[in-house]
Order: C-alpha cells, then sequence, then structure tokens
C-alpha cells in the first residue's frame, strides 16, 4: 500500500527567487542567494576544509537531480553535482510573503499564507512597551533582557548571566516573524518558561507573530552556555486544513518527525518524533521500515538551518548535507514499490551572504518512487497537491499534482 515521506531540508535552497529583490539581510537585498549552489562553489573553490575536503560529495541527491534542480532554479552550475539522474525533479517557487519557518511549511502542505506576517522593527528596543509589560506580568519579574534582534547563541552568551542574576527572560527577535525567549533551564525553570511561551502565544499570534519559541539553555559565565534539545515552537495554527489534516481525515496515520508538530500546532498529527537530527534520521529510518499502509511521514532537519546557516559556517554546512545524503543512500534502497520520497525545503539560508537571517530563494523538489524526469518550476503547493494524488486523498488546498 501507498505511503509517503515527506522530507524537509530546512533551508536548503536552490537560489533564484524571481522576488528576491523584496527581501534583505540588513541592507542588502536577497538577490543572488543561493544556499547550494555558493556552498558547492565554496567546496569547488577549497573555501569549505574545515571536517571535510574538496567538491560538494553528495552523490545520491545528486542522482535525485539537486544539481539540475539547481541550474534550473538559478541558472547557476554547481560543481560537483553532475550525475545521471534517476528520479524526478524540479524547483518550487513560493507565493507566501516571508521567508520563514510557517510560511514555507504551510505553503508546502497546500495553503499558502493568507496575510502579512507582523516583523519587529530591527531597533533598539524592538519591542513595544506595552508588550514588555505583559512579558514582565506574566514572568512576574520588573524587566526583561535583550529587547532586541539577535542570533540566538550570541545573545545567552551576552546575557546568560544578567539572566541567572536577575531572573529577568532574554526576549529576541529577528528578521522572522518570532518573537523568542531563552530562559536558563535550572535557574528559571523549564517548566515556568514553557507556561510563560505558551501564556504569552495568544497576545503574539494576535498580532500575526508566527511563532512564539521557548529556547532554554544551561551552563555558566565560566564554562559558558549551551541551548538544549528542549525548545518548543508556539505556532499560529494554520488558517486552513493543511496536507496531515487531508491524510488524518481520510483516516490514515501521520508521522511527524522533529518540530513539524510545533509548526502545525499538533493539526492532523499522530505520533511525534523528537529530537537532534542525528536521533531524528533513526527514527525516519525507523518508519521506512515500519510505517503503516497509506501513511504520511512529515520530517524537518533543522540543523542545516540552526547550526550552520545563521551561523555562516559553510564546512559545517556542507558536512551536513554530506551526512544526511550518506543517510540517504541507506533510505532510498528500503523504500517499499508503492512508496514515494520527497525531499524538498522551505527557504534558503545561504552561509555564504552577508547578515544572519534567512535567504529568499527557490527550494528544489526531488521524488523517488515515481519514475525519473524533471517535473519543471512547480509551486510548494504542489507538493501537497501530489501527496494527496498519491495517497489517493481529497485534496482542498492550492496546488495542482506535479505527478
Amino acid at each position: 500500500m501507498a505511503r509517503v515521506f515527506l522530507v524537509v531540508m530546512d533551508s536548503v535552497g536552490i537560489g533564484g527567487a524571481p522576488d528576491a529583490a523584496q527581501y534583505f539581510n540588513g541592507k542588502r537585498p536577497d538577490t543572488g542567494a543561493n544556499t547550494v549552489g555558493h556552498i558547492a562553489q565554496a567546496c569547488a573553490n577549497g573555501q569549505a576544509e574545515e571536517g571535510r575536503s574538496g567538491l560538494l560529495h553528495v552523490p545520491h541527491l545528486a542522482a535525485l537531480g539537486l544539481g539540475a534542480a539547481v541550474y534550473l532554479a538559478s541558472g547557476q552550475t554547481a560543481p560537483g553535482l553532475a550525475a545521471d539522474i534517476t528520479g524526478r525533479w524540479g524547483a518550487a517557487t513560493e507565493i507566501s510573503k516571508g521567508k520563514d519557518t510557517p510560511s514555507g511549511h504551510w505553503e508546502l502542505a497546500g495553503v499558502p499564507v493568507p496575510w502579512d506576517w507582523h516583523y519587529f522593527p530591527d531597533t533598539r528596543p524592538a519591542f513595544p512597551d506595552d508588550l514588555v509589560a505583559r512579558v514582565c506580568a506574566a514572568a512576574g519579574t520588573d524587566g526583561i533582557l535583550g529587547n532586541c534582534h539577535a542570533p540566538g547563541t550570541a545573545i545567552i552568551d551576552r546575557e546568560g548571566a544578567a539572566h541567572m542574576k536577575t531572573g529577568w527572560p532574554i526576549c529576541y527577535t529577528s528578521a522572522d516573524s518570532v518573537f523568542q525567549i531563552a530562559a536558563h533551564e535550572e535557574t528559571f525553570g523549564l517548566p515556568r518558561l514553557l507556561t510563560l511561551c505558551e501564556t504569552l502565544a495568544p497576545i503574539l499570534h494576535e498580532m500575526k507573530v508566527g511563532r512564539v519559541i521557548a529556547r532554554p539553555f544551561v551552563g555558566d559565565a565560566k564554562s559558558g552556555f549551551t541551548r538544549t534539545i528542549n525548545r518548543h515552537d508556539y505556532a499560529i495554527q494554520p488558517p486552513a486544513s493543511v496536507l496531515t489534516n487531508w491524510v488524518q481525515d481520510a483516516g490514515h496515520h501521520v508521522y511527524a518527525i522533529g518540530k513539524i508538530g510545533d509548526i502545525f500546532s499538533m493539526q492532523g498529527i499522530d505520533t511525534v518524533f523528537k529530537g537532534a537530527d542525528v536521533t531524528l534520521m533513526q527514527h525516519l529510518e525507523q518508519l521506512v521500515e515500519g510505517a503503516q499502509d497509506n501513511s504520511l511521514t512529515f520530517a524537518n532537519f533543522v540543523e542545516f538551518d540552526s547550526l550552520f546557516g545563521h551561523r555562516r559556517d559553510v564546512s559545517g554546512y556542507a558536512r551536513a548535507l554530506e551526512w544526511f545524503d550518506t543517510c540517504l543512500g541507506k533510505i532510498i534502497p528500503r523504500l517499499r514499490a508503492d512508496d514515494m520520497l520527497i525531499i524538498t525545503a522551505d527557504h534558503g539560508n545561504d552561509p555564504t551572504w552577508s547578515g544572519t537571517d534567512h535567504t529568499r530563494e527557490r527550494v528544489p523538489v526531488l521524488v523517488a518512487g515515481s519514475g525519473a524526469g524533471e517535473l519543471g518550476l512547480v509551486g510548494f503547493s504542489d507538493v501537497a497537491a501530489s501527496i494527496a494524488a498519491h495517497l489517493g486523498i481529497a485534496e482542498p488546498g492550492a496546488g495542482t499534482s506535479f505527478l
């Protein structure tokens, strides 16, 4: 019986977004950003030699058509990605406004975002006084720390000691529509942090802020601070039923790997697996062996984005791509005859680009289990429509099946 595995390589864009000039990292537009293309070029130039060496080596992704998708999307040739293509491949263009996680995932699941997200200005302070007052009231504190745009690791390094001394939560944002709260798991308390975020989420969602994110950490000023795996996203609910709902409503099982459950506010989700990407890959491998017939497994691998894209770590990003490709080589041969595996992304995060934020890009659509050949330029929502067609279920979304 048919099964589908939809795998999002978080931030693995391939350039060429037609509206990239409307999106910025600082004052620089995203025109020309190309996550995979620029990583491959850096590898070819000997500029990604930390923990790896030489051309970007991703033979299984290349055989599914990653290099061809990069060229289709952007007109750029990615060194090392030439291959005899055995899968179906294309490039997807997003229509939702934004280059953030909910926009990309919702549209991949069939529902483009119908509103403009609220973004906090890149000023100090970043948050209005009335919002700060509500945070303080909910936290039981006299103030907050941060109140600015910042990378998550940098702000806990900067404010962690003050946080442990005062008990004030560290509140920050980015170019995404997010309100993030970092707090020490022991001195502030993980349950208290999660309760704080859950309390504030409806307030922020009413403002059309996409996510309130709990960012727990441990450590001290002397030994350093480290974020833990207990992150939790409180996302605004999608405005209509999405792919996970369609599959569940048809009586089939939906497995969520990674932060998928958080992104969709558990809409249409039956079973959740969380952990670091290495652990998530183990869960994916187990589900390829044992997922129910007619099921959907929806996975997000976030560390491309969180550990390497935002930190502008080209070597680390290349290593992560090569690790993923090695794992993919174990998964593809274990797919059943009626299975379909789709590998895609939600946005870009070009580690060679200026700034530290996402980049507006097209994303690859690579399909194993549906023959070979070019899909061409498709829409994000076409992914959901194609999955529904493969599973033989009704789909009320905005896309058209490419099967």
